[in-house]
């Protein structure tokens, strides 16, 4: 969906397809018909924004190969959907039976993680509307945690200064922006803010920023206002929003029964505490006993909140945006990405493609309210 501030500027409210499977072409362009088309149905919308993600193979294949661009690009415009950001985090496989610490492979420390995400940028070039003022990719926090030393940070600098070096070119081939967005995680190398001021500093703000996730800062227990104010003193630009919200409990151990219902087999659930503390995953913080109140980095649906005695970070999400829109940081980029429908407890998980639709549906509805609410206006 499209936007506008008071001034006139054009800002974006999309939803990211990583919670689909598809990873070929023809794929992407199915789901497109059995869950985005409905989506834009249900919201009265004339033109849908699409995050979308491309796994690596795809993407190769459409890097390489112009015509299979502007295909997808007509597929997209004769449905009345729209991309102007990609979530490149997931290289591949997001929806294998275990997907866990794989997620962070290859990792920045890689040239397989460049290659990547210049195809992205190649690929949303030819994808970006016409009056599009820049386009975004979201990325991964450089690499999980562990291992890490000199060596593997200085390859992860070359790295970043080569991505620069090539959105740069691209931007002189096309006379597209495309940005990339280093994207904070529990456990990763960048988790807080604060760690994205430390390992970013330095790196080419033109084209490289920080995506920031909602439901991530919620789980690092940062107070979005400070954090917000230290991005721009250090300007950092934000130049991607993920909007999205984390499962909470202020008594873990009296709740345990009910936490469990949300310990699966795909996903990390980083659990983190108000006292720093924490684990890589949610059965690793029961059977510790991590004392609470807990944060779990586990996406739920944005409107619906958990059976009690749980509840979500939805509070953090509004301080943020609310934060984001009226103190002058200026992203136009906002992606709702809840990528758990399908692992949720089975009495709030979609059966079919209708209710899937449905549920992301009243998601981008919650979020368009609430960008509203703050001063944002629709465009028909």
């Amino acid at each position: 969906m499209r936007l506008r501030d008071a001034e006139g500027r054009l800002a974006h409210l999309s939803y990211c397809t990583n919670v689909h499977p598809a990873e070929d072409l023809d794929g992407i362009i199915a789901q497109c018909d059995t869950y985005a088309l409905a989506v834009r149905e249900r919201l009265g919308t004339d033109v849908l924004a699409l995050g979308l993600w491309l796994a690596a193979p795809v993407a190769a294949e459409l890097a390489a190969n112009q015509a299979k661009r502007r295909r997808l690009r007509r597929e997209l415009d004769l449905r009345g959907l729209e991309v102007v950001t990609l979530n490149g985090f997931p290289y591949q496989a997001f929806h294998a039976p275990v997907v866990k610490h794989a997620v962070y492979q290859p990792d920045w420390t890689t040239p397989d993680r460049l290659t990547y995400t210049v195809h992205l940028a190649t690929i949303l070039a030819d994808l970006l509307p016409e009056d599009a003022a820049r386009g975004s990719v979201s990325t991964l926090p450089l690499a999980w945690r562990a291992p890490w030393n000199a060596i593997r940070a200085q390859r992860c600098r070359q790295g970043l200064d080569q991505l620069a070096a090539e959105l740069a070119a691209l931007h002189k081939r096309t006379g597209r922006v495309i940005r990339v967005g280093f994207e904070p995680e529990p456990g990763c190398v960048v988790e807080t803010t604060a760690q994205a001021v430390e390992l970013l500093s330095g790196v080419d703000t033109r084209w490289l920023g920080l995506c920031l996730d909602l439901a991530h800062l919620a789980c690092s227990w940062e107070d979005p206002s400070t954090a917000l104010a230290a991005l721009r003193t250090a300007e950092l630009p934000i130049v991607k929003v993920q909007i999205s919200v984390a499962l909470a409990t202020d008594t873990p151990a009296a709740d345990a029964e009910s936490i469990r219902r949300y310990v699966e087999p795909r996903f990390l659930h980083q659990t983190r505490n108000c006292f720093g503390e924490g684990a890589d995953d949610v059965d690793e913080a029961i059977r510790d006993g991590l004392r609470g109140p807990w944060r779990i980095h586990y996406h739920v649906p944005l409107h619906a909140a958990p059976a009690a005695p749980l509840r979500t970070t939805v509070p953090v999400l509004l301080d943020a945006l609310r934060s984001l829109l009226t103190e002058g940081d200026g992203c136009d980029h906002f992606d709702v990405e809840t990528y758990t429908w399908n692992v949720l407890p089975r009495d709030h998980r979609p059966e079919t493609p209708a209710q899937l639709a449905a549920g992301i549906a009243a998601e981008l509805a919650f979020a368009r309210a609430e960008l509203t609410a703050l001063g944002l206006g629709e465009v028909q």
